[in-house]
């Protein structure tokens, strides 16, 4: 049986956008990006590196369908594409809950048995 992220398509989607989120500079450039669109000049404002280097980062970005560019005149702004942290978002949260599942039933099975001990005089460790 294919889950999500064995499908091809999608499983290419998600290497590209976590790659691309490796970099803390992409990293930081997303984050900018969360609070509304920016010009390459802007996003590169923080940086100690050149405007091609941030040009190269948002590249990348483009390619792992982060963000997209527009033309608005003579400005090229640069903006987050939510949908595609949604579905990054989406592959965590699943992972997420079956372990979260899965401790909340060891939590279950663990205080059933610190019941039986106490209930049969037994002490516990933690007595």
């Amino acid at each position: 049986m294919q889950t999500d992220d064995t499908v091809p398509a999608v499983s290419e989607r998600l290497d590209r956008a976590f790659q691309a989120l490796s970099d803390s500079v992409r990293r930081a450039i997303i984050t900018r990006l969360s609070s509304g669109p920016a010009t390459v000049n802007e996003l590169a404002e923080p940086f100690a590196i050149t405007t091609q280097a941030v040009s190269r980062h948002i590249r990348v970005l483009e390619e792992a369908g982060l963000v997209t560019r527009s033309r608005d005149a003579q400005r090229r702004p640069v903006h987050l594409r939510p949908g595609a942290l949604e579905e990054l978002t989406s592959w965590i949260d699943r992972y997420r809950l079956i372990h979260e599942q899965r401790f909340r039933t060891l939590d279950t099975v663990l205080g059933a048995l610190a019941d039986a001990d106490t209930s049969t005089g037994r002490k516990t460790k933690k007595e």
